[in-house]
């Protein structure tokens, strides 16, 4: 199972989202097949970029409230001031798809960054 949690500028496309998805898996040898869930935190939850873009690769997409990107603080590997501002976590993107990837989840490298949409790769440590 591989998890993208996604952060954004306000009123990224769906386009720009699954471009910087796109580039990401690259990034680690995987393709679009690969994601099985798309992941945010609460404060994305009205963007409707990030909503079609997990339409479009249909996949689920799952928000995570800022006790749950709280929680995976620790396990991020870049930082973000206004991440911490947002959500209590160093990164949106990274903490997202740790949390819905669970309790022993890892990422597979520090988010991607493009066009203003960030997207982290994870996996539970069970997939490795």
């Amino acid at each position: 199972m591989i998890v993208a949690g996604i952060g954004c500028r306000r009123g990224s496309s769906a386009d720009a989202i699954a471009s910087a998805i796109g580039n990401a898996l690259a990034e680690h040898g995987l393709t679009t097949a690969a994601i099985d869930r798309l992941a945010t935190g609460e404060f994305k939850r009205t963007e409707l970029g990030i909503s079609l873009a997990a339409q479009n690769l249909n996949v689920p997409l799952l928000i995570v409230n800022n006790a749950g990107l709280e929680s995976t603080s620790a396990r991020c590997l870049t930082f973000s001031e206004k991440s911490m501002k947002l959500t209590g976590a160093p990164s949106l993107s990274e903490a997202a798809a740790l949390f819905v990837a669970g309790k022993n989840a890892r990422l597979l490298g520090p988010r991607f960054a493009q066009d203003g949409v960030t997207c982290a790769l994870a996996k539970p440590e069970s997939d490795a």
